[in-house]
């Protein structure tokens, strides 16, 4: 049996921990330079407001109807999800993190019906009480049918934030309430094709035979017709990883028009690939780097910058990253002034960190610095991302994100902890 522990609006339950006064008012979360809504808690969705509404656009409204509006804090919610694993991974050995608020697992041989949901409920109280941010938990023989289990957990509130799925009865009552399109696993092009041939339902998918399935779905999509079958077969370590990596962002106001400061931008950008990078085990084996101006500006120039720099043997090592991104920008940087609107770095032709082709005229010594980058990753990891890393990412001041809705960071920052009045 798994679990699928999915923390209820994440984003929002992570801003109103610290502030009790929220727990029942609507509250929503911005996107980068306060663009979009990206979260929102029930009331707000009760409000009609629209996941990826451009703030501007409804400003007003949230003003007149007391929405509390918060910019992205993603130290807080990093932290707050350690947290959150942390106290699952005390409940069950095998913990396997999905993404930032979702985690499955494995529940075998602890107990079956009711005594397994009430070991559910045991650790859905322990994450509430704990943390402060409500988690509902979906149980089934396979993953995918444990998300199922977790959206019916979610959308009925007589589960008690834990949905047991655990008799054929159950799964295919579950299975015809459920659209085709909230599968875990079925891509928005797959649903208007599977719609076109009649299949409109969960339940609608299972009819259908194999081979079917094999030739709309192709083999990824008969593991989900498995598994809704309730046969595990689909293990989130044998998930294909990415093949290419990108961070990037775009800049407040009308941009930026210093190199020196967007250098520092593209630095950090490189800086986070590299960290995405180790933590799915992978090195890339080129880089690129681009930036433009504002495409909606027709009283200026446009200019955009966009440089491929191929590594003479796949990395994922900060220095060699961050130096080559900022090599490429330098040579690329106009002689005219302008004003860029968005940078990022991409990260692609990935491969594990265990196949590395080398190079047999290779100057970089990559034991030496195989040694540089685990002392600083210790350090970092010890003392907080950035507590050391390269010079030419700076502070950040001079490229800032706009976030004139931003929250403390409550339990990284001993600056911005919660103050107590006795």
């Amino acid at each position: 049996m798994f679990a699928l522990v999915d923390c209820n609006n994440f984003y929002c339950s992570c801003e109103r921990v610290f502030n009790p006064a929220l727990r029942t008012s609507p509250v929503v979360v911005l996107s980068n330079n306060d663009g979009c809504i990206i979260a929102r808690s029930n009331e707000a969705k009760a409000m009609g407001i629209a996941m990826g509404t451009p703030f501007y656009q409804v400003k007003d409204m949230l003003e007149r109807n007391k929405v509390a509006v918060f910019s992205s804090n993603y130290t807080l919610y990093g932290d707050m999800s350690r947290r959150v694993m942390m106290l699952l991974s005390e409940f069950a050995p095998d913990v396997s993190q999905y993404s930032i608020d979702e985690a499955f697992v494995d529940l075998s041989g602890f107990g079956s019906g009711d005594m397994l949901r009430e070991y559910g409920m045991k650790i859905v109280r322990a994450i509430g009480k704990g943390t402060g941010i409500p988690v509902t938990m979906g149980i089934a023989p396979t993953r995918t049918l444990a998300k199922v289990a977790s959206k019916y957990g979610k959308r009925f509130k007589g589960y008690h934030g834990v949905c047991l799925i655990d008799t054929d009865g159950k799964r295919i009552k579950a299975l015809q309430g459920l659209d085709v399109a909230d599968v875990w696993g079925i891509g928005r092009r797959s649903v208007s094709k599977l719609n076109y041939y009649g299949v409109h339902t969960a339940y609608d998918l299972v009819q259908r035979s194999e081979s079917w399935v094999r030739k709309m779905l192709t083999i990824s999509g008969v593991r989900t017709w498995r598994e809704l079958h309730g046969e595990s077969c689909i293990d989130i370590e044998e998930l294909p990883q990415k093949k290419s990596i990108c961070t990037s962002r775009s800049f407040a106001d009308e941009g930026l028009s210093e190199l020196c400061h967007l250098e520092e931008a593209v630095a950090n950008f490189a800086s986070s690939c590299s960290r995405k990078l180790k933590q799915q085990h992978s090195c890339c084996g080129a880089v690129t780097v681009f930036a433009y101006t504002s495409r909606f500006r027709t009283d200026v120039p446009r200019r955009a910058i966009n440089h491929t720099s191929v590594m003479t043997v796949p990395t994922n090592d900060l220095r060699e990253l961050v130096s080559t991104a900022v090599d490429a920008l330098r040579s690329q940087w106009p002689v005219d002034t302008c004003r860029f609107k968005k940078a990022g770095v991409i990260v692609w032709d990935i491969c594990p960190d265990t196949a590395v082709q080398t190079y047999l005229f290779d100057k970089v010594d990559r034991a030496k610095q195989a040694r540089l980058a685990a002392a600083i990753d210790c350090i970092n990891r010890k003392n907080g991302y950035g507590m050391v890393k390269i010079a030419v990412q700076g502070t950040g001041n001079d490229w800032h994100l706009k976030h004139e809705h931003a929250s403390q960071r409550y339990t990284t920052d001993l600056n911005e902890i919660i103050k107590v009045k006795a």
